[in-house]
């Protein structure tokens, strides 16, 4: 899929592409009107399957579910896969329990969007989903050197960065962007909500007010107290600025003008960070707040964009398997 430029956004989330967006775009307007769908409808729910990986590296077993299309054990299709990572003080089973399996359902049941897997690690409390400071949780190096190999190993997935997605919420959004930005080899699309984007933190931290909050959520993946270079270094409004670092790399954000935690200033920021590096990219304000009560209203907007990525992927593969069957 060619990149996606942004071009515009208002309170309530309009966002205009171009190129071969279109499709993206076209998409959400046939949805929104109730048109015919863009994918063949798929009556039955979604089905979790839930298991436990045995990690060497963090010398644990990790619990994560991975949502199986419905006819997934009846065919032998290969599926795109999309990595959901779940907020702070969440843990795996926020998916199921705060309504995103609802909305998948729902949009597969309206055939919006084909089927694809969906895979919920659990990622602990506070690990923002980087290799903590002090070196006791290499999260990171869990995620990508075994839950990525091993979900590619036990399932059918097509095994390719154009058909597998990140997407996350609030610290997940932050993990998706960070993990996406450095991974871009394992990821061709990510999307982040709410994402926990912070510009930058005072040094030292405040022992009062609002920053004694952030001082006690980061401590445990950067230190105590918060090493802010290793904050800089890890943080996806740093790696923004080398997206030459991951120039084929599909990316969308949103957050809510109502963010409790003011993300959208941070979302602003990438925003901005993309535009003067002239990287394409969607980004949207939405009106509404933070978490889940957010993703129930606009977890349909990411799920589209991955879908449109995956058939993207798809149809440029058969164009060049065509190709070499002449």
């Amino acid at each position: 899929m060619n990149r996606i430029p942004h071009r515009g956004r208002s309170p309530q989330g309009l966002v205009r592409c171009f190129g071969a967006a279109v499709l993206l775009c076209l998409t959400w307007s046939v949805a929104a009107a109730g048109q015919t769908p863009t994918a063949q409808a798929q009556r039955a729910p979604t089905h979790l399957a839930c298991s436990k990986l045995a990690s060497k590296i963090l010398a644990r077993s990790v619990d994560y579910c991975v949502d199986l299309p419905a006819n997934y054990s009846s065919t032998h299709e290969r599926y795109p896969v999309l990595y959901f990572l779940h907020g702070l003080f969440e843990d795996y089973r926020a998916w199921d329990e705060n309504g995103g399996k609802t909305v998948l359902d729902s949009m597969l049941q309206r055939g919006s969007i084909g089927p694809f897997l969906v895979v919920l690690p659990n990622a602990g409390r506070r690990s923002f989903y980087v290799n903590s400071y002090d070196g006791r949780e290499r999260y990171e190096d869990f995620l990508i050197r075994e839950l990525v190999p091993a979900i590619d190993r036990q399932y059918r997935t097509i095994p390719n960065p154009g058909a597998r997605g990140i997407s996350g919420v609030s610290m997940g959004g932050y993990g998706s962007l960070h993990l996406a930005m450095r991974y871009p080899d394992v990821f061709g699309s990510v999307s982040a909500q709410g994402a926990a984007l912070v510009a930058s933190l005072p040094h030292p931290l405040p022992s009062s007010g609002p920053w004694a909050f952030y001082q006690r959520v980061l401590a445990e993946a950067f230190g105590d107290p918060v090493n802010v270079s290793y904050w800089d270094a890890n943080n996806p409004l740093t790696l923004a600025e080398h997206p030459e670092k991951f120039l084929n790399l599909e990316i969308y954000f949103d957050c809510g003008t109502q963010d409790r935690f003011g993300f959208e200033n941070g979302a602003e920021t990438l925003d901005r960070i993309l535009n003067q590096h002239d990287f394409p990219h969607i980004f949207a304000l939405r009106t509404g707040g933070h978490g889940w009560s957010y993703l129930r209203k606009y977890l349909r907007y990411a799920l589209q964009f991955h879908w449109s990525c995956f058939r993207v992927y798809e149809r440029s593969s058969s164009a060049r398997a065509a190709a070499v069957g002449r």
